[in-house]
């Protein structure tokens, strides 16, 4: 695969970047039109291919939070095309990696040494290559590392590319008004943290601890002196990546037992720790030889404030969901209701959210909760396209909620995926038995 010597770094270089994108996107919707008028039956498929990699091609080049961005699509199975799902979802093992004279470099600028010095062996070429950083094997003293390298100008660049995706964001979701400034804060921060590798191997050390009672998952050692803010040195890992593993022809059993253990490690996350790994995509995630999980990332942790977690938690259960006095106070806590919203956008609002809600908070009120069920998915689907094309809600105010939903709710929707994939049945408060009395 072709390497990188440099990355755009310049809001200006970056933004040239995405307008060629752009121009890309724009011919591909010409050529589908040109089409289009020849055969009027023509589907979509060629053209949201086109598009997707058109996209993904720009992102790649680019790294860091705009290519992050691709990555977060990808998980959104039930909203994009599969075109978009499937070349998006390569942001998370496939992109061109640093060249080796630029990994020299960075070594000596944040280690002071260069990786041959600290190693007993590294290799050049990266094993994987991602958003934010990229994985190189090596070994020292008998142990087999993975070493994990920040792509330069990355944090520097955060700022400008939210800068330029913001407009955007702001059609797709309907948001108006200065109040949605707090959710691009909120992902800006995050980007900062996950940028941040002293934070991130702090956070892996803290939660891998706690959550070591937790059955059939495992977690890797870190190694502080050789980490930095932009180097971060673990155990190597063994095993199939998540993804990987749900196209075998895996049993039932496997799956519960991998889904279970999945479970239970963002449960007792949620619940005890009051923090969590919202970043829940497969390349996050291995199957070893002995059918274990393995959790390898920890660079997007979201603390979970009590004021959030108490009416977000008492709105997953159902009783609160039917009680319309509580569960209208309840709306307005978590500000998915406001004191200025309109009769017609409370009345709107409280019933997309009340039907929401009784979908998604479903597993949490039952004893044992089957995540391969076709219902399931098909009422989330089904949800997602009646409200997608529903014109009432483009002339409606879209910020509604916290600043804390976007990341639980991107948790419990990579979440549900995975189990999804793995078609697992779960035994839903399980994770209470490894809380220490």
């Amino acid at each position: 695969m072709k390497t990188l010597d440099s990355i755009p770094t310049g809001k200006i270089e970056r933004a040239g970047t995405l307008v060629k994108t752009g121009v890309k996107i724009g011919g591909n919707y010409v050529k589908y039109y040109g089409k289009k008028l020849v055969n009027p039956d023509l589907t979509k498929d060629e053209l949201n291919e086109n598009n997707a990699s058109d996209i993904y091609d720009g992102l790649k080049s680019l790294k860091g939070s705009a290519l992050k961005v691709a990555q977060m699509l990808s998980m959104e199975k039930n909203l994009l095309p599969r075109a978009y799902v499937e070349k998006f979802s390569l942001s998370q093992f496939s992109v061109p990696p640093l060249s080796a004279p630029l990994v020299r470099k960075t070594f000596k600028k944040y280690l002071g040494k260069y990786p041959e010095e600290l190693f007993d062996a590294f290799e050049k070429d990266s094993v994987n290559a991602a958003s934010i950083g990229q994985v190189h094997r090596a070994r020292k003293d008998g142990m087999e590392l993975a070493v994990k390298i920040q792509y330069p100008g990355v944090a520097q660049s955060i700022s400008s590319d939210l800068a330029i995706v913001k407009p955007i964001a702001i059609r797709m979701f309907n948001l108006q008004g200065k109040d949605s400034d707090k959710y691009f804060k909120e992902v800006e921060g995050k980007l900062i943290e996950e940028t941040n590798y002293l934070l991130e191997l702090q956070q892996s050390q803290e939660i891998t601890r706690a959550c070591e009672v937790i059955p059939n998952i495992e977690f890797p050692k870190y190694y502080p002196e050789l980490s930095s803010e932009r180097i971060l040195t673990m155990d190597w890992m063994t095993g199939r990546h998540l993804g990987e593993f749900v196209k075998t022809d895996f049993s039932q059993k496997l799956g519960n037992k991998i889904g279970q253990a999945l479970w239970d490690f963002y449960m007792f996350q949620i619940h005890v720790l009051r923090k969590v790994h919202a970043d829940p995509h497969p390349g996050n995630f291995l199957i070893d030889d002995e059918e274990k999980l393995i959790a390898i990332d920890f660079g997007c942790i979201k603390k979970i404030p009590n004021e959030f977690y108490e009416p977000y938690f008492e709105l997953a259960q159902k009783d609160n969901i039917d009680n319309d006095g509580v569960f209208m106070k309840k709306l307005y806590e978590l500000e998915i209701l406001t004191q200025t919203d309109s009769k017609e956008e409370l009345l709107f609002f409280k019933a997309l959210f009340k039907e929401m809600l009784t979908i998604f908070t479903s597993p949490f009120n039952d004893e044992v909760f089957d995540f391969g069920s076709t219902a399931f998915w098909n009422k989330i689907a089904d949800l997602s396209e009646r409200y997608s094309k529903d014109e009432q809600i483009r002339k409606m105010n879209g910020n509604r909620g916290s600043k804390h939903f976007l990341y639980m709710n991107r948790t419990f929707f990579g979440l549900y995926n995975l189990l999804h994939d793995l078609r697992a049945k779960v035994e839903v408060n399980n994770f209470r038995n490894h809380i220490a009395s």
